[in-house]
């Protein structure tokens, strides 16, 4: 071996030493950061997964629905269905928008903001995420979040809004698991329809850009938005409740609206620095004053029209829970046990989108409310009554739909529906549908037919007897059906209750035209016709029964809703029309004939609206007084050929008596309501005077007997003419004898070309003028349970009752008080035993 090469040799196995030494190192140093990297990710991993432990793996189906998942406002709509009412009770404004429909120049702003990859990554934004850990490492002051759209949605939809490490790691895997599931578009568009905007105008909270669009610049098409506008609504999301014009009032906020224009600068200057914008477009956005486009204040349309809203929301949710438990009944479903249903349904209804169509007419509506509102309508306050309070109903009696109402007077001071909720006792004015229109029906009488207005005894069902009395403590004898209607007479009424048409088939007839408040204890009312009901009527009931008469015998049910649609147009509830026919059209024109006269005959109780219904002449109109007891209650139930309206006026507790104008407010609060609603919708009044169909006649007959006239009748002028159903027209003379001694005189049938000569007032009293001492009237017990121990007269008072009027309550005993009581109490009045009880005569 040659010894001058040792050297080289040694010096190649000193490198390839070291070599091997670095290899060896290199090894177990990357096997050492293997292992610290597997180290610090199973550390990640645990900590991460310590984070996530509770939270559920969600599938693609979950995320589809959630993320499509919407609380929409529900909106309320006039007749025309187009005039909105208002939106329904619920403090967001949330209105769906389809991307297409989302203008280009929203969409770069947006994403030019708050995240300008969104179209790079998957759902994270790593540099964004990696710059955010470092702000706030740093506690930099400008911190920006690092959140993506993605994320922003997945927060939104799926996680609390709480600033912790855990809901962040949650909202980042679960928007990884939403951009694999759900396309780009889709999330922008979840995005677009559900982050919070700040507050409106009408100051609701703002959810979606729709609804941003709309509550704060008053703009529907979002096509329409300056750049400027959009800028502004772009920057909004990041703080809804900072950047906000208007506060929770919907009242102008200039500090609010400054930090929303800095937030707007920002924006402009993200959209030039992405390209977004050209300079003389920014330029121009800087220039525009958004200030002066911002909408104006509008009032929450529960201030607006808060008993109309309320009560569509109530009688929606009712139709809305029928429609999904079809076993139920309107009556079932009002029960106590019921309530956590309805309520569940009221708060679908409030936030589905629903779109709510009434029946109401705007002008009307106004019209009523406006009357109501005037406190020169009315009696002053009363620290001791309370408000005088009114209630009204109009409709439509061809179909049922209710065209305008008076739910009360002041929604501050009542929040009660006076009109559909409360009951009340009709007074007289339940003498024509359960006594006359079925005796007309039946042919127990007619127009001119006879009723003996004499005394009657009615066993009082414990140990004594009550002895009915008129309003004016008199009898008069024999009188036409007409002129006992038109007078509001008591006793032909009772007759005809009683021992014509007999209390059963009455109340029967009575639920034939939707009354529904007739129980089962007022089979043994002897005065109900009167009103002296166990519960009372609703007003809304009551009109609608009246309503059958101008519809000739047709009753169509009233209500306030004609359709209801979702969220997506579908119909999801409309009214279908229930007409049935109650009685004959020859009845319904013979009451209507007979309640003319009620209005166009000196003595008659509605006499004053000659002079108030302005129209009064050219449009026909017929109606009914009724009145309880010293005037707790009054009421006037009218119609023309086209509408039927009926109105009450009273106080909330019945014991506290209308003043002496208070007396006729029914009648002159209904022709305000009729004169408003003839000048401002005279295409209403199509009909100007009531129709007569075939099967009716005139026919002279004798007035002392009701039927053909003999000799006697003819040769002294005892004649009266009249309409009779052509059924029912008597075909025997009667036997005559002479009249009875009575200050009363026929009342011939209401026709324009009949003049009748007037009697003056001071003559004889309209009793719907005077005052009645309280002492003096007298009125009719209601039923059997009334204990009636003679002569003391106090003992025809029935009981007040003082309990707040509802669904539920029970008034007292009324009586028909339109007129002064003349006599003094008669020996009638006395006890008598049941051996010296008379037969009782029959009409």
């Amino acid at each position: 071996m040659n010894p001058k090469r040792r050297p080289s040799s040694q010096k190649r196995s000193r490198w390839r030493i070291f070599g091997r030494v670095l290899l060896i190192n290199i090894k177990w140093f990357s096997f050492a950061g293997v292992l610290g990297v597997l180290f610090a990710g199973g550390l990640i991993s645990g900590y991460v997964a310590a984070l996530v432990h509770d939270e559920p793996v969600r599938s693609r189906q979950l995320i589809y629905e959630k993320v499509n998942e919407n609380a929409l406002t529900s909106f309320v709509f006039f007749n025309d269905q187009v005039t909105p009412v208002g939106r329904m009770r619920m403090e967001e404004d949330r209105q769906l928008v389809d991307l297409k429909d989302v203008p280009q120049s929203i969409v770069d702003a947006l994403i030019s903001t708050e995240d300008s990859q969104f179209y790079e990554h998957r759902g994270v934004d790593l540099k964004g995420t990696a710059r955010a850990v470092k702000q706030k490492l740093l506690n930099e002051n400008r911190q920006t979040g690092g959140s993506t759209l993605t994320q922003q949605v997945a927060r939104r939809v799926f996680l609390s809004l709480d600033k912790t490490d855990s809901r962040k790691v949650k909202e980042m895997l679960l928007a990884l698991r939403m951009e694999r599931f759900m396309g780009k578009d889709k999330i922008l568009t979840a995005y677009l329809n559900k982050m919070p905007f700040g507050n409106g105008s009408a100051g609701y909270n703002l959810y979606g850009i729709k609804s941003a669009s709309l509550g704060i610049f008053n703009v529907s098409d979002l096509h329409k938005l300056h750049i400027a506008q959009a800028a502004y609504l772009a920057g909004l999301p990041q703080l809804p409740s900072v950047y906000s014009a208007f506060d929770g009032k919907g009242n102008f906020d200039e500090e609010g609206f400054n930090k929303a224009m800095e937030r707007q600068r920002f924006v402009l200057g993200r959209m030039l620095a992405t390209g977004k914008l050209t300079l003389s477009e920014y330029n121009e956005a800087l220039q525009f004053d958004v200030k002066a486009t911002l909408a104006p204040h509008r009032e929450k349309s529960y201030n607006t029209f808060p008993y109309l809203m309320l009560e569509t929301e109530r009688e929606a949710a009712q139709l809305l829970a029928l429609q999904q438990n079809p076993d139920l009944t309107a009556a079932e479903i009002s029960k106590p046990e019921y309530a956590e249903l309805l309520r569940n349904t009221r708060e679908e209804l409030q936030r589905s989108g629903y779109r709510i169509y009434t029946t109401i007419n705007k002008k009307i509506y106004n019209n009523m409310r406006q009357i109501a509102a005037n406190p020169q309508n009315f009696s002053p306050y009363s620290k001791k009554k309370g408000l005088e309070q009114i209630a009204a109903i109009m409709i439509d009696h061809k179909t049922g739909a209710i065209l305008g109402m008076i739910e009360g007077r002041d929604f501050n001071t009542e929040q009660m529906n006076y009109a559909t909720q409360m009951t009340r006792q009709p007074g007289s004015a339940m003498k024509p549908i359960a006594a006359y229109l079925p005796a007309l029906e039946k042919g127990y009488t007619q127009p001119a037919g006879l009723i003996d207005d004499s005394q009657i005894i009615l066993k009082d069902g414990r140990k004594g007897y009550h002895i009915p009395k008129n309003y004016n403590r008199r009898y008069e004898g024999l009188m036409t059906a007409r002129e006992a209607l038109n007078r509001s007479i008591n006793i032909p009424a009772l007759r005809l209750f009683l021992y014509e048409v007999k209390i059963p088939n009455a109340w029967n007839f009575v639920r034939s035209l939707g009354i529904t408040t007739i129980q089962p204890q007022d089979e043994q009312a002897q005065t109900g016709v009167l009103g002296g009901l166990s519960k009372g009527v609703s007003v809304e009931e009551l009109t609608a029964a009246y309503g059958t008469i101008p519809n000739m015998g047709v009753y169509n049910t009233p209500h306030l809703i004609s359709k209801i649609t979702d969220a997506n147009g579908k119909i999801v509830y409309e009214f279908k029309p229930q007409t049935k026919r109650v009685y004959s059209q020859q009845t319904a024109f013979l009451m209507t004939d007979m309640l003319k006269t009620v209005i166009s005959d000196p003595r008659g109780t509605g006499k004053r609206l000659k002079n108030a219904f302005k129209s009064y002449g050219t449009i026909d109109i017929a109606g009914k007084t009724g009145t309880t007891q010293n005037f707790g209650d009054v009421w006037f139930m009218g119609y023309t050929p086209d509408v039927t309206l009926g109105v009450w006026a009273g106080y909330r507790q019945q014991v506290n008596t209308l003043s002496q104008e208070g007396h006729t407010r029914a009648q002159s609060v209904w022709a305000l309501i009729m004169n408003e609603t003839v000048k401002d919708q005279p295409e209403l009044f199509k009909n100007k005077h009531f129709i007569q169909p075939e099967g009716v006649v005139k026919v002279t007959v004798s007035s002392l007997t009701g039927k053909l006239p003999g000799r006697y009748s003819r040769q002294s002028g005892q004649l009266v003419t009249d309409w009779f159903n052509q059924k029912y027209v008597p075909t025997e003379v009667g036997r005559e004898q002479l009249p009875r001694s009575r200050s009363a005189r026929p009342v011939v049938p209401s026709e324009p070309d009949i003049k009748e000569k007037e009697i003056p007032e001071d003559e004889v009293p309209a009793k719907d003028q005077e005052k009645i001492p309280p002492e003096e009237t007298a009125p009719i017990v209601p039923d059997t349970d009334t204990e009636i121990d003679m002569p003391d007269e106090n003992k025809d008072l029935p009981s007040t009752d003082t309990s707040q009027p509802s669904v539920e309550n029970k008034q007292e005993t009324p009586s028909e008080s339109e007129s002064q009581s003349e006599t003094p109490k008669t020996k009638s009045d006395e006890v008598i035993h049941p051996e010296t009880i008379p037969d009782q005569p029959k009409s």
